[in-house]
């Protein structure tokens, strides 16, 4: 009777105007090859992070080859520039965070 855990990246999607990326992973544990059970991890990554008043691109490194090819892809100088202009829209005066 062995227990055995997995992950996966089972679920990928780019949502809306400035292309956030949402990642559902899976937990699997399975028993002697049958699964009894999974549970599911879901995150949102976005083109770019604030630092200080600095805007910088996400760090894709600690992602999975696909997740960086997607973010390759969908993440357009274009792209990145909306996402900052509205996040900095929706930030009242002098509040970074």
């Amino acid at each position: 009777m062995a227990l055995i855990k997995t992950t996966e990246e089972d679920k990928i999607e780019i949502v809306g105007e400035y292309k956030a990326i949402q990642i559902r992973q899976a937990t699997i544990i399975s028993e002697d090859g049958t699964e009894i059970s999974r549970t599911f991890n879901r995150r949102v990554i976005h083109p770019s992070v604030k630092s200080g008043d600095n805007w910088v691109d996400y760090d894709t490194s600690s992602e999975s080859a696909e997740v960086q090819g997607i973010a390759s892809a969908v993440w357009s100088d274009a792209v990145k520039a909306a996402y900052q202009n509205a996040m900095d829209a929706a930030t009242p005066s002098g509040g970074s965070e």
